[in-house]
């Protein structure tokens, strides 16, 4: 009996540590969490009102993906991504997805690629209503999804690793100019060019997506500089 009660504390400690990772890379979406900032997990937890291990195991799990690193006695130092990082990730990313594309839509099945259709109209949706999260959480699923359809998980890890280490700062500022929503509604397009059987069509939007959104993360890094600073919730740097 006792082994199944601590079973069952276990599952609710992950379950919060889960939460507060999801709540944590919101934070470094939106701003609220800064590039080149230290942030311990005693004072994060403070300001999200709970204990410090959930705060820091779910620290720990964004280090893995690259998006914090630890800093000795410190914290966790939120990484910074600069232009040449993301010229090579998106290079990289190129160089899988464009020509995966290609190959997904001769020999994928029509009605796998049509499945997909409601998650890319749920970009354009959450690109519309200003749901940043949404539009993030849709545009991985996506593409990640549909990566899967050539049976390579290898590549779907791959890709998605480096979809979180070039991760987009400054979206709220193209949020607001609505300059989210011309990217959102190429997922469609591509769709639509993959059921049609146009392999070279969906090879030419896919990269022309990429480099679309590329220079979103330049446009989104240089437009808004981020205080960290929000009425609802502060989440205090070490220092």
């Amino acid at each position: 009996m006792g082994h199944l009660k601590q079973r069952n504390l276990i599952t609710t400690r992950e379950r919060l540590r889960d939460q507060v990772a999801h709540a944590l890379r919101a934070a470094l979406i939106s701003g609220e969490l800064r590039p080149g900032e230290v942030y311990s997990a005693p004072g994060l937890a403070e300001d999200f009102g709970i204990s410090a291990t959930p705060v820091r195991e779910a620290m720990l799990d964004l280090a893995r993906e690259g998006l914090v690193e630890p800093v000795r006695n410190k914290g966790f130092r939120v990484t910074e991504v600069n232009e040449h990082d993301l010229d090579q990730y998106t290079e990289i990313r190129t160089l899988i997805e464009v020509p995966m594309i290609g190959r997904i839509t001769r020999s994928a099945a029509r009605e796998d690629l049509e499945a997909l259709r409601p998650v890319a109209e749920d970009i354009v949706r959450a690109a519309r209503e200003h749901d940043l999260i949404g539009y993030l959480e849709a545009d991985r699923q996506f593409h990640l999804s549909l990566l899967a359809l050539a049976g390579n998980h290898r590549l779907v890890e791959t890709v998605g690793d480096l979809r979180k280490r070039s991760r987009l700062y400054g979206l709220t500022a193209l949020d607001e100019r609505d300059q989210l929503i011309p990217s959102a509604e190429e997922h469609t397009e591509l769709l639509d060019l993959m059921v049609a059987g146009d392999a070279k069509g969906a090879e030419k939007c896919m990269a022309r997506h990429l480099g679309h959104v590329r220079s979103l993360w330049a446009k989104g890094t240089q437009a808004e500089k981020p205080t960290g600073r929000t009425p609802e919730r502060k989440l205090r740097a070490s220092r």
